[in-house]
C-alpha cells in the first residue's frame, strides 16, 4: 500500500473508482445525477483539487481524498475495499485542525465514519450545492 499524489492519467480509474462507490453508497441519487456528475468528477473536480490515492500493490488506486483547503470535498473508496482502513488512512494523510467535510444526510454510513474518526456535527443545510432536496450535515474535526 502507498499514498501518493494524483497525476492527470489517473483520472479515468478515479473518476470510475467515484462512480462504483457511489452506486454502492448513494442510492439516494437518480442515475441521471450519477451520469450528469461523472463527467464534472473526472474532467473539472479532480484536476482542481489536491487528490492523495491510496495506491494498492498492483498499482491500482482502491481509494482517493480530495481536498481544497480546509476542506475534504471527496473521499471514496473502491467499493471490494471498504472496511479495510483505507479511508482512515486517506483522512490521517490530509488530517489538519479544524479540518471539515459535508456528508449527505442521506448516507448515514458515511456519517458515522466521519463521527467515528473524531468529527462532529457543526450545522445541517436542508438543501445540498445545487439547491436540491438532499440535506447535508457540515462537519468539522474536534480539537485535538
Amino acid at each position: 500500500m502507498s499514498i501518493r499524489k494524483r497525476i492527470a492519467a489517473d483520472d479515468p480509474q478515479l473518476a470510475a473508482l467515484w462512480e462504483r462507490s457511489v452506486r454502492a453508497t448513494h442510492d439516494f441519487l437518480p442515475e441521471d445525477d450519477i451520469s450528469r456528475l461523472f463527467p464534472m468528477v473526472r474532467d473539472a473536480y479532480l484536476p482542481s483539487l489536491d487528490v492523495w490515492v491510496w495506491e494498492n500493490p498492483d498499482q491500482t488506486p482502491a481509494g482517493f481524498i480530495a481536498t481544497d483547503a480546509d476542506t475534504v470535498q471527496m473521499l471514496f473508496i473502491d467499493p471490494a475495499f471498504r472496511g479495510q482502513g483505507i479511508g482512515r488512512q486517506l483522512l490521517d494523510h490530509v488530517a489538519r485542525p479544524r479540518l471539515k467535510v459535508d456528508v449527505n444526510e442521506q448516507n448515514p454510513q458515511a456519517h458515522g465514519f466521519y463521527l467515528h474518526y473524531g468529527f462532529e456535527d457543526i450545522s445541517r443545510s436542508a438543501l445540498d450545492g445545487e439547491g436540491r432536496s438532499f440535506p447535508v450535515i457540515h462537519m468539522r474535526l474536534k480539537d485535538a
